[in-house]
């Protein structure tokens, strides 16, 4: 691939890149070809990337950190190119998807807005497929996750789908009849600022009583740190374990002391999957999916979060005793679904860019034939030339 690394940095190739995927997504996984991609997951702290086979396997993942003074579009558009040269050295890649946590606009093209990045109506696609010369898709970070859980993990065999993806916020994704259903402007599913709670809880997008600010890993962790500044009795263990030090209280360590049976932190989290519960009840009233996939950093808490959530959807589920309910499953790729996803999506633009390069391949061996016979002819024209005598 050292070819694919100089056409890269010359610029001197351009990627072949469908404007939109549409219609041809729910027939992807049959038709598109078998061949490795790159996904790339973007947060706020970190860049990930790996190559993906046509089954979901990942064969190689690579990580690089992206801290606060480095969020700027070019510092991350510049982190990503190093990460698929990187890969390229050692597989043979057909394409990059981007999985980027921000909305994304209808063409894929532009980050519209990214909460933890610098991203503001940024060309992203445009940008990074003038940088390699493979195709390149993007999409929102949900969008790609779910995907992935439809195609490989705890979705497959799922006509209607929503993700629900519990992080420092919620984001989401809807699936139906193996579509993404991005709307109108490309920003559905957005679930986490639906409005549970008038007048609370203050969010960062700058409404009241969000449904993010209640069941969330910042909502876990403020319970968490204003239950131990108050130094309360029941979180007593809790302020030990971190010598008092109320600010290395964080998601991760709560579920790590609910499952060593720290009553407060599994009272925490049986909060939390109330809050869950109910916002996928009026989910349900909404989209009457057959299936929720729970995904995200909080899921790792399992049966402490989901199984709350299962009692609150079943109490809170409108017409509950005469219909049918969802299916309710945490995910099953973990962190890795929307690298895998974005990789699987961007298959399906591999598609197109194999054949615009057999259709080069095929003109080159036509000029090489057509080069070779005149170079035959002239050699010919020559030794006649020189057998005539004179």
């Amino acid at each position: 691939m050292s070819t694919y690394r100089d056409l890269a940095h010359r610029g001197s190739a351009r990627a072949t890149v469908l404007r939109t995927v549409g219609t041809r997504e729910r027939r992807s996984h049959l038709t598109a070809p078998r061949v490795p991609t790159v996904g790339i997951d973007i947060g706020g702290t970190k860049v990930m990337a790996g190559v993906v086979d046509a089954d979901g396997t990942i064969l190689e993942q690579l990580r690089a950190e992206t801290p606060d003074k480095s969020k700027s579009p070019r510092v991350v558009e510049d982190t990503i190119v190093e990460l698929v040269l990187d890969l390229s050295d050692r597989h043979d890649v057909h394409a990059v998807g981007i999985g980027a946590a921000g909305w994304v606009d209808a063409d894929r093209n532009r980050v519209l807005f990214a909460p933890h990045l610098s991203w503001r109506n940024e060309p992203l696609r445009d940008r990074l497929s003038g940088r390699l010369a493979v195709p390149v898709m993007v999409d929102n970070d949900a969008n790609a996750a779910a995907w992935a859980e439809w195609r490989f993990g705890a979705g497959r065999g799922e006509d209607h789908l929503v993700m629900i993806t519990l992080g420092t916020g919620i984001g989401g994704a809807i699936l139906e009849d193996g579509q993404v259903k991005r709307g109108e402007y490309g920003v559905a599913g957005e679930f986490g600022h639906m409005q549970v709670v008038p007048g609370g809880h203050r969010c960062p997008c700058g409404n009241r009583g969000c449904w993010e600010q209640y069941s969330s890993g910042n909502a876990l962790v403020r319970e968490a740190r204003e239950l131990a500044a108050a130094d309360s009795p029941v979180a007593y263990n809790l302020i030990d374990r971190v010598q008092g030090n109320v600010h290395d209280i964080t998601g991760p360590f709560i579920t790590q002391l609910a499952r060593e049976g720290d009553a407060m932190c599994v009272e925490l989290l049986g909060d939390i999957g109330q809050w869950l519960g109910v916002g996928i009840a009026n989910l349900a009233a909404a989209l009457d999916p057959s299936c929720f996939v729970v995904g995200g950093g909080v899921s790792a808490a399992d049966d402490l979060l989901i199984l709350p959530a299962r009692d609150a959807f079943r109490r809170q589920l409108t017409g509950r005793g005469y219909r049918p309910e969802a299916r309710i499953a945490r995910a099953q790729l973990g962190p890795e679904a929307g690298m895998v996803g974005a990789a699987d999506l961007a298959r399906l633009v591999a598609r197109r860019f194999r054949r615009a390069k057999r259709r080069r391949v095929e003109r080159y061996e036509r000029y090489e034939r057509y080069a070779q016979g005149r170079r035959a002819a002239d050699e010919q024209t020559a030794a006649t030339s020189q057998e005539t005598p004179s």
